[in-house]
């Protein structure tokens, strides 16, 4: 069972470590799989910016039981063929990372708002479209007529918060480049690093609920 006020006090640590990291402004996503209705509650109550999902059953499942729906996001790798169960609960993809899937949600979710998500890193397990290739999905999203808010990346799997810099830097620099608003960085671990090089939006889990099973 999550303990709400505890939640809350975590939520305003975080944002006590944003805005020494430089970042007043950021938006939080309280990312809350695996976690229980319960967990959306405290997140919201807390003042969350929006909540983040990454399997789509488990977020058909939650957001139907809820009677004020709060922004959601969805975080994770998405299948095609999941879209229509997602279109008319999700407000912000953000990890578009192929044309297909931008084909899919222009079809079922007409100008719905997307993050295409970068590959940064290199690591083969990480989804994302690699650096180079950015521009070119963006043109196909737009062209499709999605609303293309920013980008969106994840850090390295080792080395810690220190070794995500380098990759949140060149997601930093594209999205300037590509003149988008939204550079969604960062997550429990890397957070306040993320900040620093430009993120305007984190997605948070475990800093704010504990430890999942």
């Amino acid at each position: 069972m999550i303990d709400a006020t505890l939640v809350a006090e975590r939520v305003a640590t975080v944002r006590e470590n944003l805005a020494r990291a430089g970042g007043e402004g950021v938006r939080l996503v309280a990312v809350t799989k695996t976690f229980g209705i319960d967990a959306i509650h405290a997140a919201i109550a807390a003042g969350c910016d929006g909540i983040g999902e990454n399997k789509a059953q488990e977020l058909v499942t939650k957001v139907q039981m809820l009677e004020n729906r709060p922004p959601v996001h969805f975080i994770g790798r998405l299948q095609t063929n999941k879209v229509r169960l997602l279109a008319a609960l999700v407000d912000v993809y953000e990890s578009v990372d192929r044309t297909s899937l931008a084909e899919e949600l222009a079809k079922r979710a007409p100008g719905a708002t997307v993050l295409v998500q970068v590959n940064a890193t290199g690591e083969q397990d990480k989804g994302g479209v690699p650096v180079a290739e950015v521009p070119a999905l963006v043109d196909a999203c737009r062209t499709l007529g999605l609303r293309v808010a920013g980008l969106m990346t994840v850090g390295p799997t080792e080395g810690g918060a220190q070794a995500a810099r380098p990759a949140f830097r060149v997601v930093r620099a594209l999205r300037d480049e590509l003149r988008l608003d939204v550079c969604s960085m960062g997550m429990s671990g890397d957070y306040e690093v993320a900040v620093e090089e430009g993120s305007t939006q984190v997605r948070v889990g475990s800093v704010l609920f504990g430890t999942r099973d």
